[in-house]
């Protein structure tokens, strides 16, 4: 039998014992949650941590020389533009740092246990770049703990993750996969043609795009931002708005929370010139990145930004679910890091090193999961190989809308 065959074999043999891949059809409805995962004090103020009662997004970063969890260009699934030391960078200080809160403590992201609790699951990551980012970070430091690097592979043996498609990690041994989406904007995008000859790109604002079928049935979706074009006769803020609701709506109607647990990431700070609008902040030295020869983070927090009003808007709308939803709140502490960018190096500051300053969201992930401790994810839980405890989906925020 050759590779892709033999790669196919496993993946039917997945599905066969997970129901990944199939519709689900027996689901029914989730009652409406009382108790969200989104904590709010008596203040109205959000609060997350391992006993619900420490914010863990509040706090600094500090060196750790156990870092990173994975050597630099021991991965294969690193995207060229996210492979920093690869593209020339010389230093590697940047990869030493851990988010310590400042009134509790995080665990360490066990890798064994991850995927131990992840056993005939999946966790599917849906959105842009972003949270390919991330999405890359978890591969590779779940990768790492795997003795047996053949038994880690894609689901057709693809190394490349930039177009459109479904991604999927099959970790062989835990009957598991890590997968991506990439849905850009999470509502529908239309193109147009104009009379020049060129395409115009718009947004649906009212409507999901059609990867919604990848991930409706998944165990721990995570969900991404993104910058971009939108309706031009609407105010950005309000296109922004419209697109989460349309999101929220969709997940309180289409995902069972008895078998998907749902997680949203912030938004992820870029380091660009202060006098460009934020629509044009593309990603490029050329329009007036401020990262490069950056090596440690900021610590004078008065060089920090406000709470972007993208999220303030977000944390209303998840308050007003159905649905619980983990709220990854990632615009503080990446606004710190300055010096974890590819730099000059890709010409871009705001996508992210690996390793680098994902890996400390997804130690935040797990510790959130942890936290919540649904299915698997209960703190006594270690499931069987064969378990099939609760779905989980992340979805990240659309960065630059």
């Amino acid at each position: 039998m050759g590779a892709g065959s033999e790669r196919e074999a496993r993946w039917k043999n997945l599905t066969e014992r997970t129901g990944v891949g199939s519709d689900m059809s027996d689901r029914t409805n989730a009652a409406p949650q009382t108790a969200a995962t989104l904590r709010v004090s008596s203040s109205g103020r959000i609060r997350s941590g391992l006993d619900g009662k420490c914010d863990t997004f509040k706090g600094r970063w500090v060196r750790d020389e156990s870092k990173p969890y994975y050597p630099p260009g021991s991965c294969p699934y690193i995207d060229p533009d996210f492979n920093c030391q690869d593209n020339g960078r010389p230093d590697d200080d940047f990869m030493k740092w851990r988010w310590q809160p400042n009134e509790c403590e995080i665990p360490r992201l066990n890798a064994t246990d991850f995927l131990r609790r992840l056993s005939g699951q999946r966790l599917i990551f849906v959105g842009d770049s972003l949270n390919r980012n991330m999405w890359e970070s978890l591969v590779c430091i779940l990768r790492h703990s795997i003795q047996n690097k053949n038994r880690v592979y894609e689901m057709s043996g693809k190394r490349q993750f930039k177009t459109s498609g479904y991604y999927s990690i099959i970790f062989e041994d835990y009957n598991c996969s890590v997968d991506f989406v990439r849905s850009p904007f999470l509502v529908r995008e239309v193109f147009n043609g104009s009379l020049n000859g060129s395409e115009g790109e718009k947004l649906r604002l009212d409507v999901m795009d059609g990867t919604t079928s990848a991930y409706q049935t998944a165990d721990i979706d995570q969900l991404l931002s993104r910058r971009g074009s939108v309706y031009s006769v609407l105010d950005v803020m309000e296109a922004y708005k419209k697109a989460l609701w349309t999101w929220a709506k969709w997940v309180d109607e289409n995902i069972d929370s008895r078998k998907t647990q749902v997680m949203f990431r912030g938004y992820s700070r870029t380091h660009f010139s202060d006098e460009l609008p934020d629509l044009l902040q593309r990603g490029t030295m050329e329009l007036g990145g401020q990262c490069h020869q950056e090596t440690e983070p900021i610590t004078n927090q008065g060089f920090l930004r406000d709470h972007p009003d993208k999220m303030t808007a977000l944390e209303q709308v998840l308050m007003r679910m159905r649905t619980p939803v983990i709220y990854l709140n990632v615009s503080r502490l990446t606004d710190y890091r300055k010096d974890g960018h590819p730099s000059i190096y890709r010409k871009n500051c705001s996508h992210w090193c690996l390793p680098g300053v994902p890996d400390a969201w997804n130690e935040l992930l797990y510790a959130s999961l942890l936290t919540v401790g649904r299915g698997s994810w209960e703190p006594s839980q270690m499931p069987n190989h064969s378990s099939r405890d609760l779905e989980k989906i992340h979805f990240s925020p659309i960065n630059g809308f």
